[in-house]
């Protein structure tokens, strides 16, 4: 350790996660509270109840699909039994979640949770875009309740979330959600709707959220457009998400660096 950051006296070093920290103090800080950020305005939007604490923070937008109620710790998890039961008091035990940590996590098996893994956090810092949308691609930002349910409908059938269906409008991204900090971009391909991505900010960091291309408009860069328009929606600034193993090759190819690995539990619908 560097004799310039050794303790001396009263002195101490943060852990990073107190409460009352700047958000800017590390970029993953900054990724906590940009998800968890998100994990209350979709409910909140939706009209449904949520919770944000210093522990964690979601809300219920739904009774279908663990992927409709996220549920995100802002610190880690050191009394699981203390912060499953506040999130069970505000999730009754038929409704599913998904739980985002960006530590290791004991084991919640006990608790009725399945591990679903440990996606990639990856960020970008600002930077020029490096390629051009295809021929026949169009990308449009959502401004209003109808292309917003054509693009709701996009990504749930090209995520794909088959649980989620029928879906009415509204069911996952109420219209209220674009009246705040998080934009939402369609592309279509030759004209029928395509792709869908979001972008979320909170602080001076953008999240990148909802990517899905429909499976007939794969590989034709409708996909990597909107995932531009989002990443670029606040160009001096980072932006950060979340990544699959079969995804990462797609965003390091626009610029993305994997930070670290984070872990995702899933409560299933009963």
């Amino acid at each position: 350790m560097s004799e310039s950051i050794v303790p001396l006296g009263d002195e101490h070093l943060t852990t990073g996660w107190e409460p009352d920290l700047p958000a800017a103090d590390t970029l993953v800080r900054q990724a906590v509270l940009v998800n968890a950020s998100l994990a209350v305005e979709v409910p909140r939007c939706a009209g449904g109840p949520w919770r944000s604490t210093d522990a964690w923070a979601g809300g219920w937008t739904g009774d279908r699909g663990a992927l409709t109620n996220p549920v995100v710790l802002r610190q880690p998890l050191t009394e699981p039994d203390r912060v499953l039961d506040e999130i069970g008091s505000l999730l009754p035990p038929h409704v599913p979640y998904f739980l985002v940590s960006a530590w290791p996590t004991p084991d919640l098996g006990a608790a009725g949770l399945e591990l679903v893994g440990h996606p990639p956090l990856m960020a970008r810092f600002p930077a020029p875009r490096a390629t051009t949308v295809r021929e026949g691609v169009q990308v449009e930002e959502v401004t209003g309740p109808e292309r917003l349910a054509v693009a709701e409908r996009v990504l749930i059938q090209g995520y794909p979330m088959p649980e989620l269906e029928p879906l009415h409008p509204g069911d996952l991204l109420a219209p209220a959600i674009l009246d705040g900090t998080t934009r939402v971009w369609l592309a279509t391909v030759d004209g029928g709707p395509a792709a869908v991505a979001a972008a979320h900010r909170s602080g001076d960091v953008t999240l990148v959220e909802y990517v899905a291309t429909l499976p007939l408009a794969r590989g034709r860069g409708a996909g990597a457009a909107v995932t531009w328009a989002a990443a670029l929606s606040d160009p001096d600034h980072p932006s950060v998400l979340l990544a699959s193993d079969e995804g990462r090759p797609i965003y390091e190819r626009m610029g993305y660096v994997a930070i670290e690995r984070w872990t995702v539990w899933v409560r299933p619908e009963h």
